[in-house]
């Protein structure tokens, strides 16, 4: 993980001094380390930290049509509008974080501009979304390593949920949305 903060570290340095803010996504595998990446960068740097978990689908957003889209379980829409729009304004952020405990809205999250945010979650760099983006960053991991850190993370029997649904929904949108391809960095982090 070291070796990867330093490196965007660097990036970021470098691309500030061409924009006034930026925005950086950070997408990737279940399990990669996007969280503790993203939380490790916050450390670092003064920054906005918006997590897509916050924008997965409401109970009546949940239709068939919207499944089998690939990067259809995020509410894309809503993040484009509530978050990338006000961000790439300069704007103050307002946004109700979905909470899939209780299947509502929770407290709404107040952001001011600040020279960077960043975006972490699977999804994050979905097409609806990444034009706003001034960096894109993928992580990976082996499959073998993902399954002992969601297992050590969720335990054995949210482990299937994972290895029967989430994984397979993740892959989807990252093999038909070319979601690796259109990111600036790639680190592997097993």
């Amino acid at each position: 993980m070291e070796s990867i903060i330093k490196s965007l570290l660097s990036e970021i340095e470098t691309r500030s001094k061409n924009k006034l803010s930026l925005i950086i996504a950070i997408d990737g595998r279940c399990a990669s380390g996007k969280s503790t990446l993203a939380k490790r960068l916050q450390s670092e740097l003064p920054c906005n930290l918006i997590h897509m978990d916050h924008f997965f689908l409401r109970p009546e957003q949940r239709t068939k049509e919207r499944s089998d889209e690939p990067g259809g379980n995020v509410d894309y829409e809503r993040f484009l509008e509530e978050v990338l729009i006000p961000l790439t304004s300069g704007e103050d952020v307002t946004y109700r974080p979905f909470d899939c405990q209780i299947m509502d809205f929770s407290e709404a999250v107040h952001l001011p501009p600040l020279p960077l945010t960043i975006i972490e979650g699977s999804y994050s760099c979905h097409p609806k979304l990444r034009k706003h983006h001034d960096l894109k960053v993928f992580l990976t991991i082996s499959s073998d390593e993902q399954i002992r850190r969601i297992r050590s993370r969720n335990g054995d029997e949210h482990t299937l949920d994972f290895i029967s649904k989430w994984i397979p929904l993740e892959e989807r949108y990252f093999e038909h949305c070319h979601v690796r391809d259109c990111c600036d960095l790639i680190y592997g982090n097993d």
